[in-house]
């Protein structure tokens, strides 16, 4: 297996604490959507593979027709999104996705926590290029499918890593190719689960158990925070 495999198994370990944050997440995603290419799933892709994957999240419907309805509210929140970077304790590369609607807010709260945790708030680009961004789809196992063929015929929409996970597959691309894979998969009748956007480490940096604590009080400090989205590092996860 390749480094998207190990990438995703560690992340498994470690869920949002609880299925509000999952909502909370999911409801600023599908209101950025909806405000980028409209409301109606059938012709905003974006969107609709955000309500499968709230669907799959076991999201209330209400819940998503509330974002949606929000979005095109006019006194709807301006949520964009920022990304912020820096180093954990121990030189840990530190990446941060946000969604907000108050970026004074945001960045002297992402800074506050580097600054306070033994860490050191940076520029922009300063640490992104030690990740690769990827997009990721996990979709139901078709009956008669051969995985190795499957594979073979999706080089050339530009997938990267591909395996069975519990039962279901999981795709791996470029984040670049993210078009191409959901056409491909929802014309070939595959129904996605969920579907994002990660960033893989090259390299991980191995830490002592001591050191490996210090890191971790930093990031689950920044996801305790409503406006951070993801927050990626370089840190070895067994």
């Amino acid at each position: 297996m390749g480094r998207a495999f190990e990438f995703r198994k560690a992340r498994k370990m470690k869920r949002w604490g609880n299925m509000a944050r999952v909502f909370t997440r999911l409801g600023k995603d599908i209101e950025m959507a909806v405000k980028s290419g409209g409301p109606d799933p059938a012709s905003n892709s974006r969107l609709r593979l955000l309500i499968q994957t709230a669907k799959s999240e076991n999201m209330p419907k209400d819940n998503i027709d509330r974002a949606i309805k929000r979005a095109v509210s006019k006194d709807s929140s301006d949520y964009k999104e920022v990304v912020y970077e820096g180093y954990a304790p121990h030189g840990v590369a530190v990446v941060v996705e946000t969604a907000t609607d108050n970026p004074t807010r945001t960045v002297a709260n992402v800074r506050m926590y580097f600054n306070k945790y033994g860490g050191s708030f940076g520029t922009t680009g300063m640490c992104d290029f030690l990740f690769d961004r990827k997009c990721t789809f996990k979709v139901a196992m078709k009956e008669g499918i051969d995985i190795e063929e499957l594979e073979l015929e999706m080089i050339d929409f530009g997938l990267d890593e591909i395996f069975v996970d519990e039962g279901e597959i999981v795709l791996y691309a470029d984040f670049h190719n993210f078009g191409s894979i959901q056409k491909y998969l929802e014309d070939n009748k595959f129904e996605i689960k969920t579907f994002a956007f990660e960033r893989i480490p090259n390299d991980t940096k191995d830490l002592n158990e001591e050191q490996k604590a210090d890191v971790e009080k930093l990031i689950e400090k920044m996801e305790e925070d409503d406006d951070v989205i993801n927050v990626f590092h370089n840190m070895r996860q067994e």
